[in-house]
C-alpha cells in the first residue's frame, strides 16, 4: 500500500509542477493581450493560445484532485517572465512579447517532454494524448509568430 501512496504523491507533486506552469501561462498571455497594441494581428493567435492553457489548467486540477491532491493555485517558472512581460511589452513593443510568449512555450514543451517519464501509466496517458499535443501546437503558433508569419507589428 505504501507504495502506490508514494506513487501517487509523485504523480500529484508532477502534475502540480505542469499546473504552475500552466498557471503562469495563462497569467502570462492575459498581460500580453493587455499589452500589445491594439489591432494586432497577433491578437487572435494570442487569445487560442490563452484558452489553450486555460483548459490544461482545468484538466489538470481535475487530476491532481482525483487522485486525492490539492493542486497549486500558484504560477511557477514562467512567473518571472510575467513579470519582465509586464514592465516590457508596453515599452518594447509587440514583438518583444511575441519572444518573451514563445520562451515560455519552449519551456512548457520542454517540462512536458523531460518530465513525461515521472509520472505513471495513467497520469502519462493524459498528457500524451491530451496536454503535450495542446503544448505543441500552442508553442507552434508562438513560432509562427516569432518568425514574422503573423505580421507582428514593431
Amino acid at each position: 500500500m505504501a507504495i502506490a501512496s508514494a506513487e501517487t504523491n509523485r504523480n500529484i507533486a508532477q502534475l502540480n509542477s505542469f499546473l504552475r506552469g500552466e498557471i503562469s501561462a495563462v497569467e502570462t498571455y492575459r498581460i500580453a493581450v493587455e499589452k500589445l497594441h491594439p489591432g494586432s494581428p497577433a491578437l487572435t493567435a494570442l487569445f487560442a493560445c490563452a484558452k489553450s492553457h486555460e483548459r490544461r489548467v482545468e484538466k489538470l486540477t481535475a487530476k491532481i484532485r482525483a487522485l486525492g491532491g490539492t493542486p497549486d493555485t500558484r504560477s511557477g517558472a514562467w512567473g518571472a517572465m510575467t513579470r519582465a512581460l509586464e514592465k516590457g511589452a508596453a515599452v518594447f513593443g509587440d514583438k518583444a512579447a511575441i519572444f518573451l510568449l514563445e520562451e515560455g512555450e519552449d519551456h512548457g514543451l520542454k517540462d512536458y517532454r523531460h518530465d513525461l517519464e515521472k509520472l505513471d501509466a495513467d497520469a502519462r496517458m493524459l498528457v500524451t494524448s491530451e496536454l503535450l499535443p495542446q503544448q505543441e501546437e500552442t508553442h507552434r503558433k508562438l513560432s509562427e509568430l516569432k518568425k514574422g508569419h503573423g505580421e507582428v507589428t514593431a
